[in-house]
């Protein structure tokens, strides 16, 4: 029986091991993960259902005994962003303090939607007993990605001398440009009981990553490493991080539940040294969530969450564009074969980012008993994390969502077998403002999502 469950858990491994590319919800963080929670969007930190808890809270694991959940999302994010006006061409030169200056995005108008648009997202968790107090539990599912590809669109960049080159190809005058980032965790966790009301949990985190960038060589001047700044395929990088969580009851039918995982340190990604502050450095950063779970008369559960995202732990992702503008900053290259000169250049110590905010996101769900259906509904908002004075280099990431309505349920198909399924929507919205390099112009970048996800779980 051993044998056989241990295949079981490597099959399952491999499988969702094999790398995905997806694009999360809250900045590049998933809403949710445990299909439970999906369907209460995303809030549980204070009343895990299932083996997939781990991601949100460790603590929860202790009440889920020996099981098994296997499943996956079809994930749909509809990108597009849009430009007006421009070009604008400076008399005498370009604006941006010395050196070549890019560049306006379309010719006048110019309107895309990306490629990309359905996502497959796996997962898996499995949980033993070690004894009737404690457990420990293997969870693997993804933390969270992006992916952009424009394939369209034109770019014209001004030549230093008061005119413009003539239409280049690509979103950024470089052919089809776009990124791919996706996030791998693998998390085992030990979880034990205080008391019969309490209990608290560990989760040693294996996180792994891979991206590429695309179509970004007019940025090259800008670049302390050009040749690894763009084009250069899929690079990986992994890392070790811990999540730690608590659970309790503080009165009859109110629970309480806390998490927190720091910042995880990063291998860097060498091959886009040149694109990444830090030469290329790209760590997790840290999070944390807080809730409550309240009993409703016999057969619902109220469950209410706070989540904190600290994006500007991550200087690759927070720090603004605008140090490529300030020739104090980085000094742009002159010719073919020079880099940029300044810790503000791309890839240096200061470089310049996607200008990312911290986001806080409030999620509240419901779920109800009904025979043997357990119903789920669930809304969550919170302020998107990229402000309007960074939309031109957000085209290649441009997550800016705020709102998600979800839906699921549980069918319990016999004392040991269940299915879940859950649905996300998430509104159309969109965040627009000058264009860093053409103040002439308008950018708009915007988003909409829909996800379907479906798990098997078996207690054994």
């Amino acid at each position: 029986m051993i044998r056989v469950r241990l295949k079981f858990l490597s099959i399952a491994l491999l499988a969702v091991t094999f790398p995905v590319s997806v694009w999360a919800t809250n900045g590049y963080f998933s809403h949710g993960t445990s299909l439970a929670e999906k369907g209460l969007a995303g809030a549980g930190v204070a009343y895990s259902q299932d083996t997939l808890a781990a991601a949100n809270n460790p603590a929860g694991m202790v009440w889920q005994g020996a099981r098994y959940d296997f499943g996956g999302a079809l994930f749909a994010p509809m990108r597009s962003y849009s430009s007006e006006g421009g070009p604008f061409v400076p008399a005498g030169g370009n604006f941006c303090g010395g050196g070549p200056c890019p560049f306006s995005i379309g010719n006048g108008d110019q309107s895309l939607d990306s490629e990309n648009e359905l996502f497959l997202i796996p997962q898996f968790g499995y949980n033993w007993k070690l004894d009737d107090n404690s457990t420990i539990g293997v969870s693997v599912f993804g933390n969270g990605g992006l992916n952009t590809e424009w394939k369209d669109g034109v770019a014209i960049l001004d030549n230093g001398a008061g005119s413009t080159t003539p239409l280049l190809p690509g979103t950024f005058g470089d052919g089809t440009a776009g990124v791919d980032l996706s996030q791998l965790f693998i998390s085992t966790t030990y979880s034990a009981k205080i008391s019969d009301t309490t209990s608290w949990g560990v989760s040693g985190i294996i996180a792994y990553q891979r991206f590429e960038a695309k179509g970004l060589a007019n940025f090259s001047p800008f670049s302390t490493d050009p040749d690894n700044l763009t084009n250069n395929d899929h690079d990986s990088a992994t890392g070790i991080g811990i999540r730690l969580g608590f659970q309790t009851e503080i009165s009859p039918g109110i629970r309480l539940g806390a998490a927190y995982q720091p910042e995880i340190d990063m291998g860097e990604f060498d091959d886009y040294a040149g694109l990444f502050a830090e030469e290329g450095d790209f760590n997790i950063p840290s999070n944390y969530t807080v809730g409550l779970a309240f009993d409703v008369k016999d057969h619902g559960v109220l469950v209410v969450d706070v989540q904190r995202i600290n994006y500007e732990d991550v200087p690759a992702v927070s720090n603004p564009i605008a140090p490529l503008t300030d020739f104090s900053s980085c000094a742009a290259a002159t010719g073919p074969g020079f880099s940029g000169v300044g810790d503000g250049c791309l890839g240096g110590d200061d470089g310049a980012g996607f200008g990312w905010e911290d986001m806080t996101v409030v999620k509240i769900g419901y779920q109800w008993q009904d025979g043997d259906m357990t119903w789920r509904v669930g809304y969550s908002t919170g302020d998107q994390p990229i402000p309007s004075s960074e939309v031109v280099f957000n085209i290649l990431a441009p997550g800016v969502m705020e709102e998600h309505f979800t839906f699921g349920f549980t069918r319990q198909v016999d004392a040991k077998s269940s299915f879940d399924f859950a649905v996300m929507f998430a509104p159309n919205n969109s965040v627009d403002g000058s264009n860093t390099f053409d103040p002439s112009q308008e950018i708009e970048i915007e988003m909409d999502q829909y996800e379907l996800a479906f798990s098997y779980n078996r207690r054994l």
